[in-house]
């Protein structure tokens, strides 16, 4: 029990679970808007689902270290840029994410009957497109944990309680959104942000998680004073 005394211990734990929770948010996101295609009994089992498939990933990401650090290997190369097992993951991450959320997009632009969706959508396939998702958003979560720490407990410790805290607001998160169509589509359009960024970085060129952050922020912050601007006029 001496760790509860080391100060460095306890600021590596704090510091990477807020930064695993920040990781986390467009996993929320992402998770919210595929559970909304499910029937209402099944969504909020869908999201518990989708944030215990990724607690599970990253845990076991964790405990394989050494190959995560070989997935940084040069595999081949193209127009000069070498690609290695990390950089595929990214990319086909990053593409279908991309395509996922024009996909979504299309469809809410078009206007076609939600209905039709949600039986079109089966519990099972929600399951493998979030699964899909995890993957990728956890390589980039576990390669952050590796970075901040050196101690295999500190990781999966942050890892637990940042999805116990996803698992707490999650429903919160996914009910606000669906309710307010304007910020599903501020939604979907941070996962074309995130889509992009990904298949930048798998493509080996770097793009500062806190540009991508601080622009998501400062849209959320907009998108909030919209809501509150449009419930004073209701009022009025």
């Amino acid at each position: 029990m001496e760790w509860l005394f080391d100060s460095q211990v306890l600021a590596a734990l704090l510091t990477l679970t807020v930064l695993e929770i920040v990781l986390g948010i467009d996993n929320i996101i992402f998770i919210s808007i595929l559970s909304s295609k499910l029937p209402e009994h099944q969504r909020n089992k869908a999201r518990i689902t989708g944030l215990a498939l990724a607690m599970i990933t990253r845990i076991l990401l964790l405990f394989s270290i050494t190959l995560i650090m070989k997935l940084t290997d040069p595999l081949f190369a193209v127009l000069g840029k070498e690609i290695s097992g990390r950089d595929l993951i990214l990319l086909s991450g990053g593409l279908f994410l991309l395509a996922k959320a024009t996909y979504e997009i299309h469809h809410k632009l078009e206007g076609q009957d939600s209905s039709t969706t949600v039986k079109a959508a089966t519990f099972a396939s929600v399951i493998v497109q979030i699964l899909i998702l995890d993957i990728v958003f956890s390589l980039d979560s576990v390669i952050t944990a590796i970075g901040m720490a050196d101690k295999l407990w500190i990781m999966v410790t942050a890892v637990l309680i940042s999805v116990a805290f996803m698992m707490f607001f999650s429903k919160s998160i996914s009910d606000f959104v669906e309710r307010h169509p304007t910020v599903k589509m501020l939604a979907l359009s941070f996962l074309l942000l995130i889509g992009f960024s990904l298949v930048a970085e798998g493509y080996g060129e770097h793009i500062p998680k806190g540009y991508i952050y601080f622009a998501m922020a400062f849209s959320v912050f907009v998108e909030m004073l919209n809501l509150r601007f449009k419930k004073k006029n209701k009022m009025a």
